[in-house]
């Protein structure tokens, strides 16, 4: 199953991605070679550990540039400031071979005469996320052309190492008992703080020369490289000011909530402790900012919580507070007695509650303003959905917010817990992405990011970026998956042939561990996790580490037949022809050994001791199962509750097999558990069902997806979704509505049941796309524009 490509076109393939993906203002020469900047770092600090620090140069122009393109990175992070102005902040997270670098233009901030451009940077050190790779403490800026060369980072510029930064929350993990690994809070000590370090007119005499590092080097360049840069491919976060609306309780004082409005200050007395519960009343992703007065000595601290907790570490209803205390990640901040000291963390905070518990010291703390700034990846609506049942509105207004939040720098499974890239959900994610704003840039960036994660053995990583190594074998398999959902959706080869090679790693790992006897797949190392609450409290499948587990084995077939459209596709019809023969052959074998038709169900493994949904669903979508045998089957999947389980993971692929059980009617039956978090407060969909540590997870979104692709039946018929099948399933709906993006426009359903049987649909398709309208196993051809069909 060996495949062969020619070396020299595995380089330009990668060299047109990587073109394609970059900014389009960035200089050729830069992509080319070494860069006449410097990274650069304080001379006197060790370079691994945590560390705050502040970069100046000024400079003077003789007028103000109609452009002026500079190009920044960082290691950890920096936010960048141009005469006192928060211009943009980064890099997007991505790896050492990866690192990215934004390009931006600061003319609109520049001024004839004297001009300072400025960056907070920072390493989080041993500390940091799990999400962030790092080599040392280091920034960079370099100027687009020779005009923009004046501000290269280098020994002129200035540095101060900061003394007011200290970690704080660093035990988040023992104190809510679950895995949180998104980094430590900010402690600020304000009489430490350099105010104004970032305005023109700051004096920077006392402060250190920048020590020089190295030139740095672009992807395919360099013999020594520290960091290899790479452009950013996606873009900008977005910041608006958000309110808190509820103040829900206070102690220690008597509060009113005019202050959350910004028109008043709330002044806390000296020597008073106060405690301030507020909730933003759904979920959100911002960067709190607190702005005070006076109150020198203070101590604010501000705990970020999704939901609050009762004596028993129960969160129950998310709107009700009564007998509940909030435990999370925290930040303090230190006031120094000035005017106007505005607080903001260096990183992003996931919160529905905050709770400030502030102590004053001598004098009396002013809180001029406490706001958030919500931000976030820009995903931008670009559907719609409606019908008979006012609920799915809300499912629906609630799995858009989930998918804004857990979209950042890259996908993050939980805004709130981890901020960590899983293949797993990051499937179903750019499918929602896709179907609700037609934005295809995070998942691009998705599948690259685990491209770029492939280890020796040929799987990729389970999660990535990440500082810490994770396999999940059948993620790898959800990799493949997601690049045959993109070649679906995008007409896009140059990206999707580079992935080939990777592909064909991934099937022969899985090719090399097959049982010879069984002729399912043998004992398998690494983490097979296939869901939550089944199996084993790491929700492993069984069979996966003696060998031959069913659910495996036929997600493998599965994903076979995908590798060998994409193969085929591309030209290289032996091997599609090998993968096709290698899926029947495990699909069969399986059955054989598997399937119990006492019960008629496919066990988890061939001593027949155990049952999941999990294993129906994969026979069905590998075609394991013999059509005749597959109604039958999936009633029991849904009625039996003695087997395991789906959780909102896997509910994914439940709806994926009705579909191709022709038993898409029965979806809508199956949102029960989406109506029930709504009914417990919950703003955004959940990890798992109660108690879970989550409420805020992507792969939880899926109705949203759903409701365009079954209900409104809307899915590509042909490669690069140059033809559209509209399948319609309503279930007991008497109407529906959607519209969806398309790269050739919009494409829009109006779905109303005539009598018991009947339908007409109104849809309008983009000029130049064609497709297949089905119901009730009739079917009409559909083109470009507005069309009617009724009486099938």
């Amino acid at each position: 199953m060996k495949f062969k490509i020619n070396l020299v076109m595995l380089c330009i393939l990668i060299g047109m991605c990587v073109a394609k993906g970059q900014t389009t203002q960035v200089n050729p020469q830069l992509l080319n070679g070494s860069w006449s900047a410097f990274w650069v770092s304080h001379p006197n600090t060790q370079q691994r550990e945590y560390g705050i620090y502040h970069f100046r140069k000024s400079f003077t122009l003789t007028a103000i540039p109609t452009s002026f393109y500079v190009n920044i990175s960082a290691d950890n992070r920096y936010r960048f400031f141009v005469n006192g102005n928060q211009v943009c902040s980064g890099p997007a997270r991505g790896d050492l071979f990866n690192w990215f670098y934004e390009t931006v233009n600061i003319a609109p901030f520049l001024k004839a005469g004297k001009n300072t451009i400025a960056a907070l940077v920072w390493n989080m050190g041993d500390l940091a996320a799990v999400g962030q790779i790092s080599n040392q403490t280091a920034f960079v800026v370099q100027g687009n052309t020779e005009s923009e060369k004046i501000v290269n980072t280098n020994h002129d510029w200035k540095v101060m190492k900061s003394k007011a930064y200290t970690p704080c929350s660093v035990d988040n993990g023992e104190r809510l008992k679950a895995y949180m690994v998104v980094g430590p809070g900010d402690r600020v000590d304000g009489t430490q703080y350099l105010w104004g370090w970032e305005n023109p007119g700051y004096d920077d005499s006392s402060w250190e020369n920048a020590k020089e590092i190295t030139h740095p080097d672009p992807v395919g360049y360099g013999t020594d490289n520290r960091w290899t840069l790479a452009p950013r491919s996606i873009p900008f976060f977005e910041e608006h000011l958000s309110r808190f609306p509820y103040l829900r309780r206070a102690s220690g004082m008597n509060v009113n909530n005019d202050f959350l409005l910004g028109k008043s200050r709330l002044e806390i007395p000296a020597h008073q402790t106060v405690s301030i519960l507020l909730d933003n009343s759904v979920n959100t992703v911002a960067y709190p900012e607190l702005t005070v007065a006076q109150g020198k000595g203070a101590i604010i601290k501000l705990t970020y919580a999704e939901s609050l907790f009762d004596a028993a570490g129960n969160k129950g209803n998310r709107n009700e507070i009564e007998n509940k205390e909030i435990k999370g990640n925290y930040d303090e901040f230190i006031p120094d007695g000035g005017e106007n000291r505005k607080f903001r963390p260096l990183w992003i905070r996931a919160f529905r509650y905050v709770q400030l518990d502030i102590t004053t010291k001598d004098e009396p703390l002013l809180i001029n303003d406490l706001s958030c700034m919500k931000t976030g990846y820009p995903l931008e609506m670009k559907a719609s959905f409606s019908s008979s049942d006012p609920a799915l509105h809300d499912i629906w207004n609630v799995g858009w917010r989930t998918a804004q939040l857990c979209a950042g720098e890259q996908y993050y499974d939980t805004p709130y817990y981890e901020q960590l890239q899983y293949t797993g959900d990051s499937r179903i994610q750019a499918l929602i992405s896709l179907y609700m704003s037609g934005d295809d840039r995070l998942m691009r960036k998705a599948i690259l990011d685990f491209y770029h994660s492939r280890t020796p053995e040929g799987l990729t990583q389970g999660r990535y970026p990440s500082n810490r190594l994770q396999i999940i074998p059948p993620f790898s398999l959800f990799w493949v998956s997601m690049i045959h959902d993109y070649w679906m959706n995008r007409q896009d080869d140059e990206f999707i042939k580079q992935f080939l090679p990777a592909v064909n790693e991934i099937m022969e790992w899985y090719h090399a561990r097959t049982d010879k006897d069984k002729k399912m797949l043998g004992p398998l190392t690494w983490w097979n996790f296939v869901d939550w609450d089944n199996f084993n409290g790491w929700g492993t499948a069984p069979g996966s580490d003696k060998g031959n587990s069913s659910i495996i084995t036929l997600q493998y077939a599965y994903t076979l037949d995908q590798a060998a459209d994409l193969f085929k596709a591309f030209g290289h019809t032996a091997q599609a022809e090998e993968y096709k023969a290698l899926a029947t052959d495990l699909n069969q074998n399986t059955f054989m050994s598997c399937f119990n038709p006492e019960k008629g169900l496919i066990a988890d493994t061939p001593d027949q001791l155990t049952y999941s949904q999990h294993a129906g669903i994969w026979a069905v979508l590998s075609g394991a199962m013999p059509q005749n045998e597959v109604p039958k089957m999936m009633k029991k999947l849904l009625e039996d509750k003695s087997i395991g389980q789906v959780t909102f993971f896997y509910r994914f692929y439940l709806i994926q097999a009705l579909k191709k059980a022709d038993m898409a009617d029965l979806y809508y039956s199956e949102l029960r558990p989406w109506k029930d978090m709504l009914k417990l407060g919950l703003t955004t969909f959940a990890e798992k069902p109660e108690p879970t540590r989550s409420d805020c997870h992507a792969w939880s979104a899926s109705p949203n997806y759903d409701f365009l692709a079954t209900i409104c039946g809307i899915v590509p018929d042909a490669p690069g979704f140059s033809k559209v099948l509209i399948k319609p399933a309503l279930g007991e709906l008497t109407d529906a509505e959607g519209t969806m993006p398309h790269p050739l426009g919009q494409i829009s359903v109006k779905l109303q049941r005539e009598g018991k049987e009947g339908i007409k649909a109104d849809i309008t398709l983009p000029k130049e796309l064609t497709g297949i309208f089905t119901w009730k196993n009739k079917s009409v051809k559909l083109h470009g524009g507005n069309q009617t069909i009724q009486n099938l």
